[in-house]
């Protein structure tokens, strides 16, 4: 199976569970992706930013992608492959498509300023790794600092056959969506398919400017199916009132530097997780904001029985 541009739905960014002495929690890990495939995931993506990809050893990371792959059987398996170096990126990117994953993405290193340095990374990239696999362009210039206009995205998407799909993540980039597929509507850019991240928070209009669906995390990827399949649907109102009954943890969820240590506390309290660990260094929780997360999640439920953990 290898990923195609008409690739849509939700495919939910992967946290990593550790146990509390900070190895993988193999037992959960299995257990995660199979709740991803029980509720009607798309697919997934592995060893993304919010996976801690840079905490694991190499062999650790190809146990994940192994885990994706058996416990999401038919669905694509997306893996994060960004590594300083172009050798660790080809041997992860080209193993984890032997063991059968879909595609890989692939996030410009922060040093990058200019569009030619933007494209001609791309281009060393897809060139390292081989063009037979199919990449995400991951755009998130609020954590990475490498700002890609929607001019520059066609020129990768349109300089490397094999890229497929991009996973959109800039803020404000409601815009950048509508440009894109206007891109795509007078033919300058070949159809590729868009998913957009930053934890859901602007999902409701992201699908409404053209968005195929979500890449992203948040401790209720359900809420992110229902809210893909209720635009879809042409279901405006429904879908904006189950995401506004969401906001408010979805909001929390997305604090910088805590925002995986409150998915994983709201995780781990939904039975998905057996611990909230990260593996050092990374900031947990303070008692307080356990018992915010836990005020926030009594308010959901009012609206979304799912909430009630």
């Amino acid at each position: 199976m290898t990923l195609t541009p008409d690739a849509a739905g939700v495919f939910p960014i992967a946290p990593t569970p550790f146990n509390p002495d900070g190895t993988v929690d193999w037992t959960s890990t299995d257990k995660l992706f199979a709740f991803y495939d029980g509720i009607g995931s798309n697919g997934t993506t592995v060893l993304g930013i919010m996976g801690e990809a840079p905490k694991l050893e190499p062999e650790e990371s190809i146990g994940i992608v192994k885990a994706a792959v058996k416990n999401m059987p038919g669905k694509p398996v997306i893996v994060g492959v960004s590594a300083p170096g172009f050798a660790a990126m080809r041997s992860l990117a080209r193993q984890s498509m032997d063991l059968g994953a879909a595609a890989v993405m692939i996030a410009p290193p922060p040093s990058l300023r200019t569009d030619d340095q933007i494209t001609g990374y791309y281009a060393q990239a897809v060139e390292a790794i081989g063009t037979d696999i199919p990449f995400v362009i991951q755009d998130y210039p609020l954590t990475l600092s490498v700002v890609m206009t929607p001019a520059v995205i066609r020129k990768i998407v349109t300089d490397n056959p094999s890229c497929v799909m991009l996973k959109h993540e800039d803020w404000p980039g409601l815009e950048k969506i509508s440009t894109l597929r206007k891109f795509q509507a007078d033919g300058s850019l070949r159809p590729i398919s868009i998913l957009t991240g930053n934890g859901g928070l602007f999902l409701d209009f992201e699908m409404e400017r053209g968005a195929d669906g979500a890449m992203t995390g948040y401790a209720f990827p359900e809420l992110l199916i229902d809210v893909v399949t209720l635009q879809k649907a042409g279901k405006r109102d429904a879908a904006h009132d189950i995401f506004d009954t969401h906001l408010p943890l979805l909001r929390y969820e997305q604090q910088q530097g805590v925002g995986l240590a409150v998915r994983k506390y709201t995780m781990m309290k939904r039975g998905i997780l057996g611990s909230d660990a990260q593996r050092k260094p990374g900031p947990g929780l303070s008692a307080a904001a356990k018992t915010e997360v836990d005020y926030l999640l009594a308010r959901v439920a009012k609206g979304d029985p799912r909430a009630k953990v």
